[in-house]
């Protein structure tokens, strides 16, 4: 996948979620679009050129993640959310 597809802002509901994640750190079980599968502490959620990235911790190292390329993330306190499009 090209990093150059037009970006798809996802549901609102969703974001919000992930802000949360990103407020209280939480450490999320992430999905990718590309079926890779990995845990990473969420950190931030920033905006460049009109595309959504969330910021997040990955074995000590800072990882973008676009957020329409998250099939789904999940903690124990906020379960399973399946990403959908707004």
């Amino acid at each position: 996948m090209s990093m150059n597809d037009a970006y798809q802002p996802i549901n609102c509901d969703d974001y919000d979620n992930l802000e949360l994640a990103c407020q209280h750190h939480l450490l999320l079980t992430l999905e990718l679009k590309s079926g890779e599968v990995f845990k990473a502490k969420a950190s931030d959620l920033v905006s460049r050129k009109n595309i959504e990235y969330l910021i997040v911790d990955d074995a000590g190292a800072a990882r973008e993640v676009r957020l329409d390329k998250i099939t789904s993330f999940s903690h124990p306190e906020i379960g399973t959310v399946v990403v959908s499009e707004s």
